[in-house]
């Protein structure tokens, strides 16, 4: 048995950091609370400290007494519902639980909520970890990543699941270090700016994807080690390649060895089983109203910036925050003390959440899964908004689904699900999400949401991709649309890389990787991304031939190009575009060429703007427009010709 420190020395956690965790404002409470390696006088050992305010008794238990509760009690620290305990000669890498028991006598073991690291599924003990070995080599990264001014550049998500994107033979998980080897390359050789990985955050059940957490602080053992998930993030870095993590402060699941009910009363949730319950989970809201819960959230977010150099988060499930009963099917509705729906402390948590996080780290991406109409989620707080810098824009993304899952002939009388997201396209800072949550649940992938035959179906996803790069917004796409998956993802087996075999696929991805590739290079494609002088309508209103035309400018003066969307099967030759000047104009790009499975019908030869005016333009282009196509042309100047970029970065 390990002796136990005498309580005279003791290293207690200071008072000052015990106030402020019970104020909410305890912003690093993970080097508070938790289990620590340190020394107390000559004495190597572990300091455990954990909130519990409503037991009775709370132990430490682990591979060092035999799992035996009664050997390491802690001790609650004055009537703060902190406990602790120092034991010396543990080490890295013990394992160990709390064992919490109620005010009803009952003992619960419970894996640590500030835990480091944990045992591979569906062991569930919590790891002592030494998190300060790992030696980074981003420093360059770091420097420059406050000085980035990520609204005006280009941004294109690679949204990963990590179990799923490429698995070894037998089925066993590649680790986040040979992630590091594969998946960072192919990220960079197919123009991907950002990683962004579904939670890695510990989690009993490989079917929510992370998305019902037991360990916040702990990264999934599924992959390997802490300091492997370091070396994925560090070449990442090194490689110039962002790293978002999706995260997920909304709720948490309910095992028993996780945090619901966790002293033997509901502490992370709330008392009221009504606002506790998240039904159509299965799983606990986290109440806000609670500053130790504030602290331990905010925390978790600063954590991981901090520990693992992560670049920001996508927050999972805002709107189920916000608001009482949304995706919440209880039998009585819940309203506030005023009688409506606002969850205020989930606002005030959202809003001190974000100061937080640009207060020291103001390069940090904050994106906001927010699918209603909320008002100013990427507005400053000052300003009376959320203090998100980016909201995903998933009316955008259901709309255009909508809509392209309609036959050709039925498109006409739908068309406003084509321009409707132009009237608030710069209402917020939009990411265009096409994400893991579109291909699941019997909603099919991609391609297969297309109309058509086989060919109608390519044809139609590469308009759809098309129409995503060129509409206002930074960019997400989910792993394996960019070469056409067939089926719906399945989390537990890698991706159809076979697909690549077949000339229809491996010749969607040259399409894919073509239109990135001229995203990238095309400065008005993203120069004002989130500002209405970035975008003029010339066409709007082509019902009847499913037609939009419209200009995307850059900055500069003559920095611009003119898009067609046709959503039609026709070809339609001789058609007629208002421009804004005269002079010869060239087909910069066009996803019919045969070269991406198209039918040809391009316009090869530049073509010579006429002085007669149209669509409110002084100028009007005569061209060929493809079928199932997007065309984009750009003005002939001294320095810009066809295959010369119009980068001004």
């Amino acid at each position: 048995m390990v002796e136990i420190m005498k309580k005279n020395s003791l290293q207690y956690p200071s008072d000052f950091d015990v106030y402020l965790f019970h104020e909410g404002t305890l912003f690093e409470s993970y080097k508070m609370l938790g289990a620590h390696i340190l020394n107390e006088g000559d004495t190597q050992g572990v300091r455990f400290a954990v909130w519990a305010p409503n037991a009775k008794q709370v132990s430490v238990v682990g591979n060092f007494n035999n799992w035996n509760g009664t050997q390491h009690q802690m001790e609650r620290l004055n009537h703060s519902g902190i406990w602790v305990l120092f034991v010396p000669e543990l080490v890295h890498g013990d394992i160990y639980k709390y064992e919490v028991t109620g005010a009803d006598g009952r003992k619960l073991l419970k894996s640590d909520p500030y835990a480091f690291y944990s045992e591979l599924r569906p062991a569930t003990a919590s790891i002592v970890y030494d998190l300060n070995t790992f030696q980074w080599q981003d420093q360059k990264w770091m420097a420059q990543r406050s000085k980035k001014d990520i609204y005006h550049k280009p941004m294109m998500i690679y949204e990963v699941h990590l179990a799923s994107w490429k698995q070894k033979e037998d089925g066993e998980l590649y680790s986040y270090q040979e992630h590091a080897e594969e998946l960072v390359d192919y990220v960079i050789e197919n123009g991907f700016s950002h990683i962004e990985l579904l939670p890695v955050m510990e989690h009993p059940y490989d079917g929510s994807w992370g998305y019902q957490i037991t360990g916040y602080y702990s990264a999934t053992s599924r992959y390997g080690t802490p300091e492997q998930l370091k070396y994925f993030i560090d070449k990442c870095h090194q490689r110039g390649i962002g790293v978002i993590l999706d995260w997920v402060p909304a709720h948490f699941c309910k095992d028993v060895h996780g945090l619901g009910r966790f002293d033997g009363t509901p502490l992370f949730e709330s008392t009221d089983p009504m606002r506790a319950e998240r039904p159509i989970w299965g799983t606990y809201s986290f109440d806000y109203s609670k500053p130790e819960v504030i602290s331990f959230l905010i925390s978790n977010a600063m954590f991981w910036m901090d520990v693992y150099h992560v670049d920001g988060f996508r927050i999972d499930a805002v709107s189920s925050m916000i608001y009482l009963n949304h995706d919440n099917p209880l039998p009585v509705k819940l309203k506030n003390q005023y009688g409506g729906e606002e969850n205020f402390e989930a606002i005030d948590f959202l809003k001190k959440l974000n100061e937080t996080i640009f207060r020291k780290y103001p390069g940090a991406l904050m994106m906001a899964e927010e699918a209603t109409e909320w008002p100013l989620v990427t507005s400053p707080t000052s300003a009376g908004g959320l203090g998100f810098n980016y909201k995903w824009n998933m009316g955008w993304t259901n709309d255009v689904f909508k809509y392209m899952k309609l036959d050709v002939n039925e498109r006409p009388e739908h068309h406003y699900l084509l321009t409707f997201s132009f009237l608030y396209a710069f209402s917020e800072n939009f990411v265009l999400p096409f994400s893991h949550d579109e291909i699941v649940h019997g909603k099919r992938s991609l391609l297969n949401k297309m109309p058509g035959d086989y060919w109608q179906k390519f044809a139609n996803l590469r308009l759809l991709f098309g129409y995503l790069f060129v509409h206002p917004g930074k960019k997400l796409l989910f792993m394996g649309s960019e070469f056409g998956q067939f089926d719906e993802w399945k989390y537990s087996q890698e991706m159809d890389w076979m697909l690549l075999d077949f000339e229809a696929h491996s010749t969607f991805f040259k399409y894919y990787k073509e239109l990135n590739k001229f995203y990238q290079e095309t400065s008005s494609l993203w120069r004002l991304d989130h500002e209405q002088t970035g975008f003029q309508w010339i066409d709007p209103d082509n019902a009847k031939q499913s037609v939009i035309t419209f200009m995307r400018k850059g900055k500069r003066k003559g920095d611009y190009c003119i898009v067609i969307c046709n959503f039609s099967s026709d070809v339609y030759h001789n058609y007629q575009i208002g421009v804004p000047s005269n002079g010869k104009y060239y087909e910069a790009f066009n996803s019919d060429a045969t070269a991406f499975g198209g039918s040809g019908q391009l316009n090869s030869a530049p073509i010579l703007a006429s002085k007669v005016p149209h669509n409110n333009q002084p100028c009007t282009l005569e061209i060929t427009v493809p079928p199932l196509g997007i065309s984009i042309f750009m003005k002939e100047t001294k320095t810009r010709k066809r295959g010369v970029s119009t980068n001004d970065i």
